[in-house]
Formats: C-alpha cells, structure tokens, sequence
C-alpha cells in the first residue's frame, strides 16, 4: 500500500483522505485549510435556515387557522339563524285554508313536500359538500330560497284557484324549492363546524351551536311576520301579511345564501384526511389494499412522506433547480391527494352503509322525527279545534305564533343544554390507559340523554292524544314545550353520535344518509294527521272545499300512534348502544351513571 500524501508536510494533515465520497480538493482548499467547515457550515446553515422558514409557515397557518375559526363560528351561525324558516309554516298554513280555499289535505301536502325536498337530498348535499366543500351548498341555498319564495309570493297572491289564481301545485312546487334551499344552508353550516371543531374537547357544543340556531330561525322570524309584517285592514287585522312576509324572506336568505358562498371554508381539510389515513395505516388495515399499496408506492418514488428529498438538501433554499422540482412535483402531489381523499371517502360510506348499527340509530330516528315534524306543521290547525265555532279562535296567548315560538325556544333550549353537558359527562374517545385512576367523576353516554328526550317527546303526544288539553287549552303549552324539548336534544344529539362513532371525515355523506329519513316519517305522519282530520270533520258534518274539524277527534288517533312509535324508538337506540358499546366505542353501559376518570 503506498504511503498517503501530505500536503503539510510529515506532520500535517490538511484533511480526511479516507473518505472516498469526499471530493478532490481544489486549490481553495489548499490555500485556504477551514474552507471544508466553512462549507459544511453553509450546508447546516441552509438546513437550518429551512426548519425556521417551515415552522414560520406552519405559525402563519395556524395563526391564520385561529382568526378563521372566529369568522366561521359566527358565519356558520348567522346561516344557521337564518335557514329554519320552514319552522314558521305553522303560522300561515292556516291562512292557506281561510283564503286559498286549500283543503287540510293540500295544506299537508305543501308542508310534506318541503319536508321531502328538506330531507331526501341530504345524501347527496352531503357527497358533494364533502368533496367540494360548502361554499357550493350556499350558493345553491341562495338560489333555492330566493326563487321559491319569491315564488309561493306571487301563487299567494294570485288567490283561490277558483278565482283564477294559480293551482294548489305551484305552490307545492315553490315550497320543494325552499325544502332544497333549507337543506343545502342547514347542511353547509354544521358541516363546516362539524369538520372545523369536530375533534376538539367541545364537539357537542360546537355541533349544537348552529342546530340550536336553525330551531330560533323559526321563532325571530314567526314574531318578525305575526308582529310587523302582519295585515292592517280592518277585517284581517293582525293577520300575517303572507305576501309581505314571503318578499322578506325571499330577500334575506338570497343574500344570507351568498354571502356564506364566500364565506364558508373547512380549515386544513387535507391534513384532517391524511391523520385519518394515517390511522388506518397504524392499524394495519390497509396493508393488503391495492389502491393504498399503489399510493405508497408512488409517494416513495416522488419523494412523498420525508422531510426533504435530498435534491432539497443538497440545493440550498432558493435554489433554481430546486424550486423547479418542487413545482413540477406540486401537480402530481394535488393529483394524488385529490384520489387518496376520494378513495377515503368512498370507502368509509361504505363502511357506514355496512353497519347494523346505522340502520337500528336511523330507523329510530325516522320514528321520532316524522311525528316530530308533523307535530310542528300543524300546530295551527291543532290550536284551532279546541275552541268550537261561534267562538272567534284562539287568543293572543294561544295562538299559532305564540306556540311555534315556545317550540323554538324550548327546542334551542334543549339543543344548547345537550350539546354542553354531553361534552362535559360523556366518556372519552381515548383508552384509559393514560388517564390517572385517582380522580374520579361522574360520566353520562350521550345515549342517555338520547334516550330521556325521547321519553319527554312521548309525554307531550300522550297528553294530547288523551283529551286533557281538549278540557284546558291553555294546557297545549305544555304540549308545545315538552315536544319542542325532546326533538330539539334528538336533533342535536343524532348528529353529535354519528360524528363520534364514524368520525368528522365523511360527516356530511354520513349525516345526510341519517336526515333523510325524516322526510319519510314527515311524509307519512303528516298524511295520516290530514286523513284523520279530514275524516273527523265528514264526521262532524263538514263539507266542502273549507271544511274544518273540532274537538278530540280531529287528532287523538294520531298521537297515540306517534307515542307508540316514540317508544319503539327507545328499543331500536338501545340495541345499537349495545353494540358499540360491544366494539369499545366510548359508551356507558345500560345505566345512567358511572364513574370513570377525570379525563375520560
């Protein structure tokens, strides 16, 4: 072996020869012995400098991420405020009868035909806000709500059909576009908050903000057309002016709708799926999939998943070639992540599609909500036959308005109540593991408060269906507030369950799939609430176009069958907490309270 050169001399060493990879030293190195450190001083001093820039960017972000939160709690409410209006259906759904001559079965058949509109696209709103976010979903609303109001305006306006005014069916039109316009609001509002707060310690009440919300829509804007938009003739005196009030809303939810067009956003959306995937990942579930093993397979031939390629590396920051690599890789990146997002979306509605346990949550669901909706529709013919002719109606104090208001209210009530304290009792979505057993408190499923509301929903309908109120109608109140209170909680706890068992991933398509059946149930019950009415009135010797129906006949039948239905419910709720309990899901066993750790 031949002896190694010095360039110092015999007892210098101006470098480590042994290092093959190292390269020939060039005549700066010889002049110049701390040109090599200085050099690999540059190099850490680019990586160095890179670290900074990156975790200045990931600040900025998150700084930018926090003011966004603010604007979309506020945006997301404000639509949510406003979308409801359907809930005052009760206080001009009356006057369809008094003046447009509809019948009470026509009358049902606009207020179903916007539960059906409201109801059965959910799914499909909720696909496409998923993949496109929400902003698409207000434009829609904006559309929706103007057009069809404006209008159910002009078919008001035009009179009895037989008087030359427009059929009973322009209105059921007009009426399918609000329901679609209802829909895509109601659903672009909580989505946007169920992705954007959805994983934080305060789920429910971020979810239960804007459902609570959606139940005062109904109530301001019931008092806006009862007490300023009403009519000022002397023979209708103090009746909504349904004209006016339609024009009101068709103006306010056009601009409302627009405005979240531009407004709604999900914060960070791509990061969210790629935790989620991430999980799946750990968990070994992919591992035998072939989209996901492609997917890997080309992150690691671009580079994907390390902290910088070494073209980054060896490219100071700036660099020309680096920064045209980095953009001609930025398309394939987007591209990838547009299919990996798709891929994950698909395969957890199928997923969702494939658990027993959504079909027992929704059909329980269905059962409660269709008596819920159709309670809430007819309020106004309700009130109307406790009080015999030649009685002149309802007072003040019990008047369609004043009961569609204590629905509201009781419902937000609810809503707010339930969000807050299922936060604060449910059990944890993490293992006990790293929880400290010394501290202790009380815990409640949310199953729970699920179940109580449902049991408060029945006693409101069996109150009524057994003729109390008939003796003492100032006693509907009660009916009002103990109905307003139980669909108000399932409302806001449905959602907040399905966000918890299946994730805020695919929450719109999740949820959608859920809230569609509400239309059903508003659909049926809603058609045997009119049967009855109708049948009870032939009955009582009314005929015609106008017939009215009066006393405990008009509705008991229906509202023992909605009980019966509201108890079924309970049954169909408590097998499926059953088995996610059975899975580890964070549920309680089948009593109202436990003690757990202070963080579960």
């Amino acid at each position: 072996m031949p002896p190694r050169s010095s360039s110092c001399g015999a007892n210098g060493i101006d470098k480590l020869d042994f290092d093959d990879n190292r390269r020939p030293p060039s005549t700066t190195d010889r002049s110049d012995p701390g040109g090599l450190l200085r050099d690999d001083e540059s190099l850490l001093s680019n990586v160095v400098d890179g670290v900074i820039e990156r975790d200045r960017r990931k600040l900025r972000r998150r700084l930018i991420s926090l003011g966004f939160t603010a604007l979309l709690t506020a945006r997301t409410n404000d639509d949510s405020l406003c979308a409801g209006s359907i809930a005052a259906y009760s206080l001009y759904g009356p006057l369809f009868q008094s003046r447009l001559r509809f019948t009470q079965g026509q009358v049902n058949a606009v207020s179903t035909a916007a539960e059906v509109a409201m109801y059965m696209p959910v799914p499909i709103f909720g696909y496409l806000c998923d993949r496109f976010g929400p902003r698409p979903l207000s434009l829609f609303s904006a559309i929706f709500f103007g057009l069809g109001y404006l209008l159910a305006a002009v078919a008001y306006h035009s009179g009895p059909s037989k008087n030359g005014g427009f059929p009973p069916a322009v209105m059921v039109i007009s009426f399918v576009a609000v329901g679609s316009g209802t829909s895509c609001m109601y659903l672009s509002a909580i989505t946007t908050c169920a992705k954007n707060f959805g994983k934080g310690k305060h789920k429910g009440l971020a979810l239960a903000l804007p459902i609570a919300a959606f139940g005062l829509s109904g109530m301001w804007q019931s008092q806006i057309g009862s007490r300023l938009l009403y009519d000022r003739s002397p023979q209708r005196y103090g009746e909504v002016d349904v004209y006016r009030y339609f024009i009101f809303l068709a103006i306010l939810l056009f601009v409302v709708g627009l405005v979240g067009a531009f407004a709604l956003t999900v914060v960070n959306e791509e990061e969210m799926t790629d935790e989620a995937v991430s999980e799946l990942e750990r968990s070994g579930l992919l591992e035998d999939n072939p989209f996901f093993q492609r997917s890997v397979l080309q992150d690691s031939s671009n580079g994907y998943g390390t902290l910088e390629s070494t073209e980054n590396i060896s490219n100071p920051v700036g660099s020309d070639n680096g920064e045209t690599d980095s953009s001609s890789r930025k398309p394939r990146r987007r591209s990838e992540d547009a299919r990996r997002k798709a891929w994950f979306l698909n395969n957890a509605t199928r997923n969702f599609l494939l658990d027993h346990t959504m079909w027992f949550l929704a059909a329980g669901f269905f059962l409660v909500t269709g008596p819920g909706e159709a309670f809430i529709n007819n309020l106004g013919s309700i009130v109307n036959t406790f009080y015999f002719p030649p009685s002149s109606g309802p007072p003040s104090s019990n008047s369609p308005a004043a009961h569609v208001s204590i629905v509201a209210l009781t419902s937000t009530l609810a809503r707010l109540l339930t969000g807050t304290l299922s936060d604060l009792f449910a059990p944890a979505t993490e293992p006990l593991l790293f929880h400290d057993p010394s501290t202790r408190r009380f815990a409640c499923s949310r199953l729970v408060f699920l179940l109580t509301s449902t049991v408060l929903l029945s006693f409101g309908q069996l109150f009524l269906a057994s003729g109390l109120i008939q003796s003492y109608p100032p006693l509907f109140a009660l009916v009002s507030a103990l109905i307003g209170l139980g669909y108000g909680a399932i409302f806001s706890l449905t959602p907040i369950i399905v966000s918890v068992v299946w994730g805020v991933e695919n929450f719109g398509t999740n949820w959608g799939i859920v809230a569609a059946v509400p239309a059903a149930g508003a659909a049926l019950w809603g058609g045997i609430y009119a049967a009855v009415y109708d049948a009870a009135a032939s009955d009582n010797g009314e005929s015609g176009m106008d017939k009215l129906c009066y006393g405990v006949g008009c509705y008991a039948p229906t509202f023992w069958g909605m009980m019966i239905c509201s108890w079924i419910a309970v049954g169909l709720w408590a097998i499926a907490w059953r088995g996610w309990k059975g899975r580890g899901i964070p549920v309680l066993p089948l009593r109202a309270l436990h003690t757990i750790s202070k963080d579960d």
